[in-house]
């Protein structure tokens, strides 16, 4: 992706072949699209408690790039761990939802739930309430916000 500043404004192309009509813009190489004033864009990484700002350009670097800004959240820390938590169970919740039907049967009509299918109930209920401890341990937004929940 390159861009070029034009008066106040950066204009970015994501192919040159769109730029002002010149045939076989984008088979130049980076010096000639440079000494026309096109660098290359730069997009940073971000967590998910962070955002892009407007594009600006990096004199340092000689490239276009984003900032990085932090999120700003109207919930409490208190407010954004529960939800964490409610979404953090409801994953266990449905991975536990598929082997339901065993506690069911032992209910209702006494079959054992076979051990392994247990020891994997177990496993997730214990796995679920040491990912509940850690999201309990954070102390800041985004630190609450960026904790990954698991993909199960």
């Amino acid at each position: 992706m390159k861009a070029i500043k034009v008066g106040n404004d950066i204009k970015v192309y994501s192919n040159l072949k769109s730029y002002g009509g010149a045939i076989g813009l984008q088979y130049s190489s980076d010096s000639d699209l440079e000494a026309m004033g096109f660098y290359d864009v730069i997009t940073p990484s971000i967590n998910p408690s962070q955002e892009l700002g407007a594009i600006e350009w990096d004199a340092e670097n000689n490239v276009f790039t984003y900032p990085v800004v932090n999120k700003t959240y109207s919930q409490t820390v208190a407010e954004l761990k529960t939800q964490k938590i409610e979404n953090l169970k409801a994953i266990y919740g449905s991975k536990l939802g598929k082997t339901d039907w065993y506690v069911v049967r032992a209910a209702e009509g006494g079959t054992a739930i076979p051990s392994d299918i247990a020891t994997e109930r177990s496993n997730l209920r214990t796995e679920c309430a040491s990912k509940e401890a850690e999201i309990n341990a954070l102390s800041t937004k985004a630190s609450i916000i960026d904790y990954q929940l698991p993909t199960i």
